[in-house]
């Protein structure tokens, strides 16, 4: 009993903490009196009442958690709290069904960037900000969640920082308690999407716009104020600006923690996972981008490398923007990206998927197999830097990466099952599940997701709680000896 009261009490200070977001909508509406007024009183008054009757009476808790209480937590609350979210959204379109609302919230939670929403545009400015300070605010729950979290099941977080992360990421690097930990990301993180909304205001955004765009940006989580995306404003600038501000969201932000703290550049180049990060997706952009002009796309190796640029490095890092309509490009272009969507973003970003260092872990395991079939009684420890990686990481990361695809090919069955075509319900699940937003055919970039059944819009969107979670997170609350333990 002690357990539950100490959950709900937590609870109902994450409640609280939406109730204050809710609260600078509310005040949005009420000075640009764009219509949404209500919607977010009535949201605002039912998400305090609610946070206030959990929170008070469960005051006097002892606040600690065990081991189990604390994944159940972490699924509780990234189950829960999309349905608090939803509230401004049905009061406001009392049209929208509950599992579409869903959907779009726990896709801005996630950082997935996919919706079910159209009329973007039109849409009341304090709707659109509430839909990307859900991005934002999430963006740095989830590099806290990599740190506080997932350090209890040996498959992220701290170890990533301490024995996984080469170069001069090291312990040493970085504050000595999680606290202070989550604090210094926190600040790097502010710090640089305060850096992002200016430079996209001095590319030609207004102020409303280049806000919105840099939170999905540094969140990576690829909601836009407009229907077309990127693609509204066709401007080189706002793309290059993007392209730079996605590509830094989806580093090792401890890596950009020392890089500051040093004012030195040479962390990234230590840092195997971001040069690793680096060379694959630049190498890709120019790859994909002489496909497109070889295929007569486009009529030029320049515009070809502008779009191929922009769109690949927006899904490679799971954000989620547009400037094309890519379903339209030769299919391995999008399927490529697709690819690098599961396996480019750094651990300790805000991005998804395997995470580039379970990828090198996985190259260097298979290269060193190999070494020993040919040399079977030599002894050679994996090494990623200066760093040795132990047998219990490398076994975490194998058992990861197969629940990875396991989980992902269960999905696209379960979308196929209702009947939807292999290639929409392929890239619908590698998208959500990666965190990635758009997808290929009925769930490509020119579309959205509004087209999809219920029983398809809730499987998508368990595809983005069971990749955000990475997994483990959720997998581990249904086998009966961690409870035992």
């Amino acid at each position: 009993m002690p357990i539950i009261l100490t959950l709900v009490h937590i609870l109902g200070l994450v409640t609280l903490g939406f109730g204050g977001l809710m609260t600078s909508c509310l005040i949005m509406s009420y000075f640009t009196q764009d219509g949404a007024m209500e919607a977010f009183l009535n949201a605002t008054v039912i998400t305090f009442i609610a946070g206030t009757l959990m929170f008070l009476p469960t005051l006097k808790m002892p606040k600690k958690l065990s081991r189990q209480a604390g994944f159940l937590l972490v699924a509780m609350t990234w189950s829960i709290s999309p349905m608090i979210c939803t509230l401004p959204l049905l009061f406001f379109m009392p049209n929208l069904g509950f599992i579409d609302a869903y959907f779009e919230t726990m896709s801005g939670l996630t950082t997935t960037g996919a919706t079910i929403l159209s009329g973007l545009d039109t849409l009341p400015m304090s709707i659109n900000l509430w839909r990307h300070e859900l991005n934002w605010i999430a963006g740095m729950g989830i590099i806290i969640f990599a740190v506080a979290i997932l350090p209890m099941l040996g498959i992220g977080g701290m170890q990533l920082y301490k024995a996984e992360t080469p170069g001069s990421v090291k312990e040493s690097d970085l504050p000595p308690r999680i606290a202070q930990t989550a604090k210094a990301l926190w600040i790097v993180y502010a710090g640089i999407s305060l850096a992002c909304i200016i430079s996209l205001k001095l590319a030609g955004m207004n102020w409303f716009d280049a806000i919105c765009h840099a939170f999905a940006a540094m969140s990576l989580g690829g909601f836009s104020t407009h229907d077309s995306s990127i693609g509204f404003f066709n401007s080189v600038p706002i793309e290059v600006v993007l392209t730079i501000f996605q590509l830094i969201a989806a580093i090792n932000f401890a890596t950009h923690f020392v890089a500051i703290r040093k004012l030195s550049i040479k962390p990234y180049f230590d840092d195997m996972e971001a040069r690793s990060f680096l060379i694959l997706v630049l190498g890709s952009c120019l790859l994909c981008a002489g496909i497109l002009q070889y295929e007569g796309t486009y009529p030029d190796f320049w515009t070809a490398l502008r779009h191929a640029s922009f769109n690949l490095v927006t899904i490679a890092t799971d954000c989620g923007f547009a400037s094309q309509d890519f379903n339209q490009w030769p299919i391995f272009v999008p399927i490529w990206m697709l690819l690098l969507s599961c396996l480019s973003a750094s651990s300790g970003s805000t991005g998804g998927g395997i995470r580039m260092i379970r990828t090198i872990i996985l190259i260097k395991q298979a290269r060193l197999e190999m070494f020993k079939f040919i040399h079977p009684f030599a002894i050679r420890p994996m090494k990623i830097g200066d760093t040795l990686i132990s047998d219990n990481i490398i076994t975490s990361v194998m058992g990861f990466i197969f629940l990875y695809f396991i989980c992902i090919v269960a999905l696209i069955f379960s979308l196929l099952m209702t009947g939807m075509d292999f290639i929409t319900a392929f890239s619908a699940i590698v998208a959500c599940f990666n965190n990635a937003g758009p997808g290929l055919n009925e769930v490509g970039p020119a579309l959205n997701y509004s087209g999809l059944s219920n029983i398809q819009t809730m499987i998508c969107t368990f595809a983005m709680l069971l990749g955000r979670v990475q997994i483990f997170s959720i997998v581990i609350l249904f086998v009966p000896e961690f409870w035992r333990k």
